[in-house]
């Protein structure tokens, strides 16, 4: 089978943070208007994905919501929970889902575990949050396509979705989509990166 992309999606303000200083990730609280037209698209991008890949203290945060009644109104809820999951992590030794199925643990070097999981993976690999490990799979080359979700706020200081030292990293513009509430989803091919000088 075809070896799915690995996919960073991050909900980034204007001026291009992910978290606040804090490392929290409220870029969407206080969003005016509905934003059920995103929510249904990016449903339709879910459902064609294999796996979601997280690490632990964002499985930690996305483990209390998604399996959980609280998210029942949430329409990708559904396709969040039955897809496939695998949480780096050093000190977890076991990540359950609800009354769904556990994580798998990885805790081996990003360039061997990410090949092996897409390639026992029908689609591609979605990562979320994990500013850790996406710096990480930024400085090793690993990230296929990043999907940006810009947000009508601008924070002033916070988490970038790009770590300081990745040096010059080309991006292809594939598609932008604007939604209601003020988002704009914009998606790029990530080209190969030229390291700083």
């Amino acid at each position: 089978m075809p070896v799915g992309n690995v996919v960073v999606q991050q909900f980034v303000s204007v001026d291009g943070f992910a978290a606040n200083d804090r490392g929290e990730f409220d870029i969407l609280e206080g969003l005016d208007g509905d934003s059920s037209d995103f929510d249904r698209s990016n449903l339709g991008w879910i459902e064609q994905a294999g796996a979601i890949v997280l690490a632990a203290r964002t499985y930690e945060m996305f483990v209390a919501y998604w399996p959980t009644p609280v998210a029942v109104h949430e329409v990708v809820a559904p396709s969040i929970n039955a897809l496939p999951k695998h949480v780096f992590s050093r000190t977890l030794t076991s990540a359950p889902w609800g009354s769904f199925n556990e994580a798998a643990i990885e805790s081996g070097e990003l360039t061997d575990v990410i090949p092996k999981i897409q390639a026992s993976t029908d689609g591609d690999l979605i990562i979320w949050g994990s500013l850790t490990l996406t710096d990480d799979l930024f400085r090793a080359g690993l990230v296929d396509v990043v999907r940006l979700v810009v947000a009508p706020v601008a924070i002033g200081t916070g988490r970038a979705v790009f770590p300081a030292d990745v040096g010059t990293l080309p991006l292809r513009l594939r598609n932008t989509t604007r939604f209601s509430a003020g988002l704009v989803e914009l998606e790029y091919a990530v080209g190969q990166r030229t390291a700083p000088r």
